[in-house]
C-alpha cells in the first residue's frame, strides 16, 4: 500500500511540474493564466490583460515591461515561460 502510494504521488508530482512549466502565451491568456509567471499576482495579471486591451498584442516579452508594476528583472525571470503570437 505505502509503495502505491509513493508511486501515485511521484506521477502527480511529474505532471504537476509539467504544468507549471508550460508556455504562457501573453497575447492570448487570461488573467488567471498569466498568474502562473513568476512574480505575477493577479492585480498584475489583470493590468497585463488591461494594458493588452488598450495597446494591442506585445511584440517581444520585453514590452511587458512598460505594464506598471512590472521590470524588466520579472520579465528576465520568466523567459523560459513566455510565449508570443503575432
Amino acid at each position: 500500500m505505502n509503495l502505491f502510494r509513493i508511486v501515485l504521488l511521484t506521477i502527480t508530482f511529474i505532471f504537476a511540474s509539467a504544468a507549471w512549466s508550460a508556455a504562457i502565451d501573453i497575447n492570448t491568456a487570461s488573467s488567471e493564466q498569466l498568474t502562473g509567471l513568476k512574480g505575477i499576482g493577479l492585480k498584475k495579471a489583470e493590468a497585463i490583460v488591461s494594458y493588452r486591451n488598450q495597446h494591442g498584442k506585445f511584440k517581444t516579452a520585453e514590452a511587458l515591461s512598460n505594464v506598471k508594476g512590472i521590470g524588466l528583472k520579472t520579465v528576465e525571470k520568466n523567459k523560459s515561460l513566455i510565449e508570443i503570437t503575432h
